[in-house]
C-alpha cells in the first residue's frame, strides 16, 4: 500500500510522534511510506505545492501524524489543509487515518477535527491511534501500534472505513443589525480578539460592532491579521523556564499586555474547516509561552461566531472545554445562524454580570479531568517546567493528590477489612450510609452556626 505521512510536527524528522511511523515502517516492509514534513516546511509549501499535490494523488492511504497542540492539530497542519481546499485537490474516495502523541489532553477534539475535514474532502476515515508520548518505549505501546496498523490495513482492504458524510444544506446566516451605543461606560475593559481578513461580507464585523455598542464597559478590538507572526509554535520548550518565546516578534509581550490584562475576552471568528481557521490556531499555539498556566482564570469569556455552531459539535466541545480548563465562565456564544441580535445582546448582559459579580461556576468533567492530566504532568516535569510548577503550587493544584490523603486511605483499609468479615459486615452494612453522611451533617451544622453568628 502507498502511504503518505503528513507530519504536522514543527520538529520535522525529530518529531516524537513520527517515531511511531518509523517503527511501523520497519514492521511493515511490504508497504511504502512517503513523508511530507508539513509542520516544518509549510512556508515553502505555500509557495510551491506541486510536489505535495503529486504525493497526495499517488497515495492510497493518507496518515496524519502530529502532536496535539491546544485541543487540536498544530496550526501548520491547519494551513496545509486550507491549501488543499483552496486548490480544489480531489481526494474523494481515498483512505485516511491518524497517529497522535499527547498526554491524552483533549486528543478527542484533535482527532474529531481531522475526521471532520477528511469528511469535507470526501475521504474515508479509519479511527486513529492516540498514544501517550512514552507509549512507544514499552512493549505494550509497540504492540498497540502494530495492532492499530494491522487494523488500518484490514479496514482499507475490506472497505470498512467510515464513509464521507452526505453534504448538508448550507445554514441560513444573518447579519447583525446596528445598535445604538450604550450612553455610559462603566470602568473596565473587554478585549475582542478576532481575525477579519476573510470577513468579505462584513457579517462578523457587524456582530462585533453590535456587541461593542451594547456592552456597558469599554471594548477594544484586536485583529490577529495585523500581528506580524514570525511563525507557528515550534514545540521547542525554550519558554518553559522563563516564559520567553524563541521568536523575536514580540508575541509574548503582546499577549500579556494587550489581551490578558483585560477584564474579559470575547473571541470573534468565522467557522472554517470545522475550526477557527489557521490564524486563530496560530494564536492559540503561540500561547504556549504561558506554559500550562491558567493565567486568566476567574475572567469570563464569550464568543461571536459567524456560522452554525449547532452543526459543529466538536467546536462546541472545544470552546466549552477551553473555558473549563482555563477557569473561565463561558458567558455565551452568539451565532449568525441563529438570532444574532438577541444572542449578542444576551452575551453582553451575561458578560457584564460575570465581571461585576466575579462569578465562576464550578468545573465539570472537562475542567476537572483536563487539569488533573496537567497537574500530574507538571509535577513530574517540575525540574523543566519551573514556572508552571510554581504557579500550580501557589494556586493549590497539588492539594488533591490522592497520595496525600493518607488518613483517608488508612480509614478505607480499616473499613474494607471489617467488611470482609461476614459477622461484622452484617452489622455494619445498614450503618454505612449513615456513617458516610456524618461529615456532611457536621459541615451543615457548622455552616448554620456561622450564619447565626454563634
Amino acid at each position: 500500500m502507498q502511504i503518505l505521512v503528513l507530519n504536522g510536527s514543527p520538529a520535522g524528522k525529530n518529531s516524537i510522534t513520527l517515531q511511531t511511523v518509523e517503527f511501523l515502517k520497519d514492521r511493515f516492509p511490504e508497504d511504502t511510506f512517503e513523508t511530507l514534513h508539513v509542520g516544518q516546511r509549510i512556508r515553502s509549501m505555500e509557495k510551491d505545492f506541486s510536489a505535495c499535490e503529486t504525493a497526495l494523488a499517488a497515495a492510497e492511504l493518507i496518515l496524519f501524524c502530529y502532536p496535539v497542540y491546544t485541543f487540536l492539530a498544530p496550526a501548520q497542519l491547519h494551513r496545509f489543509i486550507e491549501i488543499i481546499k483552496e486548490r480544489g485537490i480531489d481526494l474523494k474516495g481515498k483512505y485516511a487515518t491518524q497517529i497522535t502523541t499527547s498526554k491524552h489532553f483533549y486528543d478527542i477534539t484533535a482527532h474529531r477535527y481531522i475526521e471532520d475535514v477528511c469528511g469535507d474532502l470526501g475521504m474515508k476515515t479509519v479511527r486513529g491511534l492516540s498514544a501517550d508520548m512514552e507509549d512507544l518505549l514499552s512493549e505494550k505501546g509497540q504492540n498497540d501500534a502494530i495492532a492499530f496498523f494491522r487494523y488500518v490495513k484490514w479496514a482499507v482492504e475490506n472497505g470498512c472505513a467510515r464513509p464521507a458524510p452526505a453534504e448538508a444544506p448550507a445554514p441560513l446566516l444573518k447579519t447583525a443589525s446596528p445598535a445604538e451605543p450604550t450612553p455610559k461606560k462603566k470602568p473596565g475593559e473587554v478585549v475582542v480578539v478576532t481575525e477579519l481578513s476573510e470577513d468579505a461580507d462584513g457579517r462578523l464585523a457587524a456582530m462585533i460592532e453590535r456587541f461593542c455598542n451594547r456592552f456597558c464597559l469599554e471594548t477594544r478590538v484586536v485583529d490577529l491579521a495585523e500581528f506580524p507572526f514570525s511563525g507557528g509554535c515550534l514545540g521547542c520548550f525554550h519558554c518553559a523556564s522563563d516564559g520567553k518565546c524563541v521568536y523575536k516578534d514580540g508575541f509574548d509581550d503582546f499577549l500579556r499586555t494587550q489581551i490578558q490584562q483585560a477584564d474579559a475576552t470575547v473571541y470573534a471568528f468565522r467557522i472554517k474547516d470545522h475550526s477557527m481557521g489557521y490564524r486563530f490556531k496560530l494564536y492559540d499555539d503561540r500561547q504556549f509561552c504561558n506554559g500550562h498556566r491558567t493565567v486568566t482564570m476567574g475572567k469570563p469569556v464569550g464568543y461571536l461566531i459567524d456560522g452554525d455552531l449547532s452543526a459543529e459539535p466538536n467546536v462546541t466541545t472545544l470552546i466549552e472545554a477551553r473555558a473549563q480548563v482555563g477557569g473561565n465562565f463561558l458567558s455565551g456564544a452568539a451565532c449568525s445562524a441563529g438570532d444574532p441580535d438577541a444572542e449578542i445582546d444576551a452575551l453582553a448582559k451575561t458578560l457584564a454580570y460575570a465581571i461585576e459579580t466575579k462569578y465562576t461556576p464550578p468545573a465539570d468533567f472537562y475542567g476537572v479531568g483536563g487539569m488533573k492530566i496537567f497537574r500530574d504532568l507538571i509535577y513530574q516535569m517540575q525540574g523543566l517546567m519551573r514556572e508552571d510548577h510554581r504557579f500550580y503550587r501557589a494556586h493549590g493544584f497539588y492539594k488533591d493528590f490522592p497520595q496525600r490523603h493518607r488518613g483517608k486511605i488508612a480509614a478505607m483499609y480499616l473499613v474494607g477489612g471489617m467488611m470482609t468479615n461476614k459477622r461484622l459486615s452484617k452489622k455494619l452494612a445498614p450503618k454505612m450510609t449513615e456513617g458516610m453522611l456524618m461529615p456532611y451533617r457536621a459541615a451543615l451544622k457548622k455552616a448554620g452556626k456561622k450564619k447565626d453568628g454563634k
